[in-house]
């Protein structure tokens, strides 16, 4: 055999197992050839469009690295929790560790639940309770916004399984670590969907609240009732804003066990930072820890997106129900607001309902925004915050009510 025979066959041998070959020789490989196209599409959106930019870039360039014939990063076979006989026996971490690649092993934080609790503890780090505490009343309305996610859990039992309709129902919490926290712990990673459908579509809507939220509060609301001036918020105390967490936490974990490692983590970070003491604590959990959580979430959720989950009618039904999820959500907050206004006499301004859902600090802004428009002295920023950081409450009770609820 001559030397340029060798050299033939090597790079016959070369093309036949790289990625090309199988992507543009198999219905498979233009399977992956689509998702690598819809994770660019993913790409722009958080580059060019600011679209949730800081979990959907990553999220997306894991779907990229997912859906690259023959990289070998992540192999859905070892999360399905079934044996060679199709029984199903529950995740061989062990398996995992030893045959898993670089994705598998990100994955495991997933799986175990340890990635979303501690976005929690950053989110505390960084969330100012003071609005609610000062307004109790906010509650209601941080209660009433998870309405979402119980109407769509009904609509959404029709269609999928018991825990599929529960992963799906939460997306209207608008809280995307709370989604894959309960996605994670339903979701075998067998069926139809999967914690990479519930988080794509949580976090396209939580990127779409200046564009869903407005149309509907204006719809539910009359001029005169957005023109509604509220006043002032009384000034909080140090001692109550240190109590608060620890009540909170008590009082909702014994209540709800299973909503404990959301609500706790959540409340830890605030006490933190109200107690005035951790600085270094604080710095570390709101900025080192929360980036890097953030990067092996987003990556390790994306590679889970692969194309036998996305190009398939669940998943378009996912996104339809996944808006009216928050739609329903946005909508029950603000007819609460409603009730509120007239019962107070007209001291509640119903937009500040709508910031219920639990995208901090956003929702928050479009009650400011859409109320501004009216009358761009009318300043709700600070009381739209209340029922904004009670929604991240509420969708980390609903979650354990679901959680309760659900047994997988």
């Amino acid at each position: 055999m001559g030397i340029l025979e060798i050299f033939l066959n090597t790079i016959k041998d070369l093309w036949f197992e790289s990625g090309f070959y199988t992507m543009f020789g198999s219905v498979d490989g233009l399977k992956s050839l689509a998702m690598i196209a819809i994770s660019f599409v993913f790409m722009y959106l958080a580059i060019a469009k600011g679209f949730e930019p800081l979990l959907l870039l990553p999220i997306s360039f894991g779907m990229l690295l997912t859906n690259i014939p023959g990289a070998g990063m992540y192999h859905p076979e070892l999360w399905t929790g079934l044996n060679e006989l199709g029984e199903h026996v529950g995740i061989d971490y062990g398996r995992i560790l030893h045959d898993g690649g670089l994705l598998d092993i990100l994955y495991m934080g997933v799986k175990l639940q340890i990635y979303p609790p501690l976005i929690f503890l950053g989110i505390g780090c960084m969330t100012d309770f003071g609005p609610l505490i000062a307004n109790p009343k906010s509650f209601l309305l941080g209660a009433a916004a998870q309405g979402g996610i119980f109407f769509t859990f009904i609509c959404a039992a029709l269609f999928f399984t018991g825990p599929e309709a529960a992963s799906i129902a939460i997306i209207g919490g608008a809280d995307g670590p709370t989604a894959i926290y309960v996605s994670s712990k339903l979701l075998s990673g067998g069926g139809a969907i999967d914690t990479g459908t519930i988080a794509l579509a949580a976090y396209t809507y939580m990127a779409l609240v200046p564009i869903i939220q407005p149309p509907i509060m204006k719809a539910l609301t009359s001029k005169k009732e957005r023109l509604i001036k509220m006043e002032q918020l009384r000034v909080v105390s140090k001692t109550e804003k240190v109590i608060f967490p620890i009540a909170v936490t008590l009082i909702i974990s014994l209540l709800i066990p299973s909503a404990a490692p959301l609500v706790g983590m959540l409340m830890f970070g605030n006490l933190l930072k109200e107690s005035g003491c951790c600085a270094r604590l604080i710095d570390t959990a709101q900025n080192a820890l929360m980036n890097i959580i953030t990067i092996f979430l987003g990556i390790s959720v994306g590679a889970t997106t692969r194309a036998d989950k996305v190009i398939n009618k669940e998943f378009i039904l996912v996104m339809a129900l996944g808006v009216v999820a928050f739609s329903l959500g946005t909508a029950c907050g603000v007819l609460i607001g409603k009730i509120m206004c007239k019962v107070t006499g007209g001291k509640v301004n119903p937009l500040i309902g709508s910031a219920g859902v639990s995208a901090v600090p956003m929702a928050a802004r479009i009650s400011q925004k859409v109320g501004s428009q009216e009358d761009p002295s009318n300043f709700l920023l600070m009381h739209a915050m209340g029922p904004n950081v009670a929604g991240v409450i509420g969708s980390a009770v609903a979650a354990g009510v679901l959680l309760s609820v659900i047994h997988v």
